[in-house]
């Protein structure tokens, strides 16, 4: 019986920021793109860091909406990235990730394979993964 690991559910189309982007950037990525969740960091397909909302929304504080604010385009990614993320192995099974999604300190962690980013696993995957599990 096949186990199935996290490449089989990960989400693969990664949206990822360099760490010389501006923070325009990354709100652009949260309001365009509708995220909810945490950003990948990457230099070429390596994963350096990770931007999260909370981290996000404090690097920005007091600029507002306005995308003209010197906030958005004088601070980098690099400002407010978290380096050394937490992240998964491709080949990771999907019960023991689970476990960890659901303690809460993460609703996503990026998949590495062979030190190249490859994808990130969310909690909304997950949830996708278990409920056509039942049917």
């Amino acid at each position: 019986m096949k186990t199935d690991t996290i490449k089989d559910i990960m989400t693969k189309n990664v949206v990822s920021v360099s760490q010389d982007q501006t923070l325009l950037d990354v709100k652009h990525i949260y309001e365009k793109k509708h995220f909810h969740h945490h950003i990948p960091v990457t230099e070429g397909e390596k994963l350096v860091g990770m931007i999260s909302l909370a981290d996000f929304m404090y690097g920005v504080n007091g600029a507002g909406l306005d995308d003209n604010s010197s906030i958005y385009t004088e601070k980098t990614v690099k400002d407010i990235m978290m380096p050394n993320p937490k992240y998964v192995a491709s080949d990771a099974n999907i019960s023991e990730v689970a476990q960890m999604l659901s303690k809460g300190r993460y609703r996503a962690l990026p998949v590495v394979e062979n030190a190249k980013m490859v994808g990130i696993i969310t909690t909304a995957d997950m949830i996708r993964y278990y409920l056509n599990k039942k049917d």
